[in-house]
């Protein structure tokens, strides 16, 4: 049985109430002698102690999607095949594009949140780079599959999750596809193709998504495996152009990481209360390891790069959780990296669900944003759908000049909060960073009864 959803959450419960009435109606008529009906008594307390413990474990589990299955729960899943040492690079001299075609089969993924807004799907996957074998949820936008669109590359973003925790929660926990679909459909965001691969991959540890020589390939199993298998399967946009990632908290510093390192792979990348340096979460494999730990630290790439990369990065955080990274990045980056910050005010929330899902509708105009830029010039009919399927004038999303030195579009849609977002440049391209009063207007919003 799953540990999400509501058959294991009902199942403890019912355990729960059980172990209350036992009590109650056993108490006293427990045969024995003293020290058996003292041991028979202590057990029932234990029982509801324990029960009682565990309808608090799922709900917090329900809430934010630590744990998938019992495997990951008690450390004995291991998704790692082999783990060779692939260079630099993350390919060990293999091309990619040279390797034949990967042909999945996908199933409706089950679970909270899994079935809404046209239903996420799952596969199972098995890293030909990377020797990663593990599962990859994909949801298609809502033009996919309309006649208009059935010759129309998408933009992908990869969602990855904290540690510990389940690529679900993005669906589940953060219901990231329930709150774009509207806003795809009316323009306001583009039809991003959403990918959620597992980060989880081996038993009590954070991989850091990196690559550990003997021990795990888990960043080529996100920048080589995954999206050679999305533009196999799915009318994706070919990179760097067409691709992107977020993520929160751990996730966040790989989705930082991955775009740093990786300019010809992605071109933009969504940090949610992130961090630089791997050793900032105890159990990663890349903060164990002093070299690991430089490798993996987007500031110190930064600092090294002779070339800036062509990059996006979108940092948002509390004051001592996510800001001081982006602020961090913003100081070393130079043109033609960009970076926007956002200050959370302590008020929206702590570490957690609550205060990255009020986040996701602004988090994906800002990606939309920068997607549109690069085909700001594409032909298209005024109120018609582009390339990106962003409606130009006349739409409810509409094209305006931002007038900021990457040239780039602002898409003003209905209900759009412009002071959520800073807007005067700075260093060559990047932004100051300044208070997200909008965003952090409705993260408190969401929480108040």
């Amino acid at each position: 049985m799953s540990l999400t959803g509501t058959p294991f959450l009902l199942t403890t419960i019912a355990l729960c109430a059980v172990a209350l009435v036992l009590p109650l109606a056993l108490w006293s008529r427990v045969p024995g002698p003293g020290p058996v009906r003292g041991t028979a008594r202590l057990l029932m307390l234990l029982f509801a102690q324990a029960t009682a413990i565990s309808v608090v474990f799922v709900l917090v589990n329900d809430a934010n999607s630590l744990y998938d299955d019992w495997a990951d729960l008690l450390g004995t899943g291991d998704h790692v095949a082999r783990a060779a040492d692939l260079g630099a690079d993350g390919t060990g001299g293999i091309a990619p594009e040279s390797l034949p075609r990967v042909r999945q089969t996908f199933e409706r993924a089950v679970g909270p949140g899994m079935r809404e807004a046209g239903g996420v799907r799952v596969t199972e996957l098995r890293g030909r780079v990377s020797g990663v074998n593990a599962e990859v949820y994909v949801w298609l936008p809502p033009q996919y599959d309309e006649p208009a669109f059935r010759h129309r590359s998408f933009p992908v973003v990869e969602l990855l999750p904290g540690y510990p925790g389940s690529a679900r929660a993005w669906f589940g926990s953060l219901k990231v596809h329930r709150q774009l679909e509207p806003l795809m459909r009316d323009g306001r965001v583009a039809p991003f193709i959403l990918v959620a691969p597992r980060t989880n991959l081996l038993a009590r540890a954070d991989t850091g998504c990196a690559n550990v020589p003997g021990t795990v390939n888990a960043e080529s199993w996100l920048s080589v495996d995954v999206p050679r298998m999305v533009r196999d399967n799915f009318r994706a946009e070919a990179a760097p152009d067409g691709w992107a990632t977020a993520g929160y908290s751990a996730g966040a510093h790989c989705a930082t990481k991955l775009a740093v390192a990786h300019p010809d792979r992605y071109r933009a990348a969504v940090s949610m209360s992130g961090y630089n340096d791997p050793s900032e979460e105890r159990s990663s494999l890349a903060g164990r390891n002093p070299e690991l730990r430089l490798r993996n630290d987007p500031s110190v790439r930064l600092r090294a790069d002779r070339v800036p990369p062509p990059v996006a990065l979108y940092f948002s955080g509390e004051s001592g959780d996510g800001y001081e990274a982006g602020a961090a990045i913003q100081r070393i980056a130079k043109a033609p990296t960009r970076v926007d910050v956002v200050l959370l005010p302590r008020s929206a929330g702590g570490h957690d669900m609550g205060l990255w899902r009020p986040q996701l509708p602004e988090v994906f105009r800002w990606l939309t944003d920068r997607f549109r830029a690069r085909t700001a010039a594409a032909p298209g009919a005024p109120g018609e759908a582009g390339r990106d399927g962003v409606r130009g004038p006349g739409g409810t999303g509409t094209l305006v000049e931002t007038g900021d030195s990457g040239n780039s579009l602002d898409v003003v849609g209905a209900g759009r909060v412009r002071g959520s977002r800073p807007h005067s440049p700075s260093n060559g391209g990047s932004r100051p960073a300044e208070h997200a009063s909008g965003t952090a207007s409705r993260a408190a919003a969401a929480r108040r009864p």
